[in-house]
């Protein structure tokens, strides 16, 4: 819980299911006063980033899919680094995120969070100790994470990104490649009207989707990141594919139509607009929504391929703490793009936690 007087009157939702009103509970007990409007946090606690949003809801029309963000916070903590080797958290990985949980927490406290939702993905999925890791979160910052399942992530991600998806689209295929896991949604078009909330009709859009236990910090881990040659990159690539085979096999029966395209939400395509825009730091408002033909994005991925080890974590979009992991990041992408060959990609710089506020911001209008 988050102890003192002084503490934010913070409740923490949980989707409907028992492990989640459990987490509503243990957060904070506290309720908004009559006549107060909520102030909402999403935090995204994955394999290689801790993420924080703090929003607020605003009228339709008057910001992102419902909500007006005031507060932020992003950074990378490798929590699941060499977890595929040792099947654990490590001691300097889970200092490391509690380091970051801390200004999370505090970031929450100082905006009068009442509303919010903690979410663990895969690494805390995966390791023998995460009981142990989420006690001492508990303890040493107040906050209770919430390990989410695969389909939940998926669906998260979904709600925070489908609103990028084309109109004119009879279908698009939604990935996040993420630190430990990657996340693919077939979706089909909207036939709800633009008037209702965001994450309403999902359903009925998402017909299937899959989640691969790997990602950018598991496949980096394995081939190495730092030098990767033209037969690692390739091999790298040749390791996903078949791994996209379920879902290719369920998409067998799918109307694509002419405007079908991709949706990318991750660093890894977020990275690649950033750099295909020359971007002498990373600006989200020209990188969120961004199209990008196929031979745009082949462009830019050979000139990340082209570049040396020092040369990425001297770009502004990428910089030292991920210079060692875009290459597999892009050797993801490009498995994808090789089954689901689209003349467009569309980038979304929005993801679970987008999803998380929407889904909560829905809830409360209900």
């Amino acid at each position: 819980m988050l102890a003192g007087a002084d503490a934010a009157q913070a409740t923490g939702l949980c989707g409907g299911d028992e492990t989640a009103a459990r987490a509503e509970m243990s957060f904070n007990g506290l309720r908004r006063w009559p006549g107060q409007k909520h102030t909402y946090a999403a935090l995204d606690l994955g394999t290689n980033n801790c993420r924080l949003l703090i929003a607020r809801a605003v009228p339709a029309g008057g910001g992102q899919d419902g909500f007006r963000v005031i507060d932020s916070f992003s950074r990378i903590v490798r929590l699941g680094e060499g977890l595929s080797r040792t099947g654990e958290l490590s001691a300097a990985a889970i200092e490391r995120t509690l380091g970051a949980l801390e200004i999370c927490r505090d970031k929450m406290r100082a905006r009068g969070v009442t509303r919010a939702r903690l979410i663990a993905t895969e690494a805390c999925r995966s390791a023998s100790n995460s009981a142990e890791f989420l006690a001492k979160v508990r303890d040493a910052t107040g906050l209770e994470l919430e390990i989410v399942d695969r389909e939940t992530e998926a669906r998260l991600a979904a709600a925070g990104s489908a609103s990028l998806v084309d109109s004119a689209a009879e279908s698009a295929v939604l990935f996040d490649i993420g630190g430990g896991s990657s996340e693919l949604v077939w979706l089909g078009r909207a036939e709800s009207s633009c008037t209702q909330p965001a994450d309403m009709g999902l359903d009925e859009r998402i017909r299937f989707w899959v989640s691969l236990k790997l990602g950018v910090v598991t496949l980096a881990e394995e081939f190495g990141g730092n030098e990767v040659s033209s037969a690692t990159f390739e091999a790298m690539v040749d390791h996903v594919v078949p791994k996209l085979e379920s879902f290719v096999a369920m998409a067998g029966g799918e109307r694509r139509g002419r405007h079908f395209h991709l949706l990318g939400t991750s660093g890894t395509v977020t990275t690649i607009a950033g750099v295909f825009l020359g971007l002498a730091r990373y600006e989200r408002r020209r990188v969120d929504g961004l199209w990008m033909s196929s031979c745009q994005v082949d462009h830019t991925v050979a000139i990340l391929r082209k570049m040396t080890f020092a040369e990425r974590a001297a770009n502004g979009c990428i910089g030292q703490a991920r210079a060692d992991l875009v290459l597999a990041g892009c050797a993801i992408l490009e498995a994808i793009r090789r089954v689901f060959p689209a003349e467009r990609v569309r980038i979304a710089d929005r993801g679970l936690r987008d999803g998380i506020l929407i889904q909560l911001m829905s809830e409360d209008r209900l």
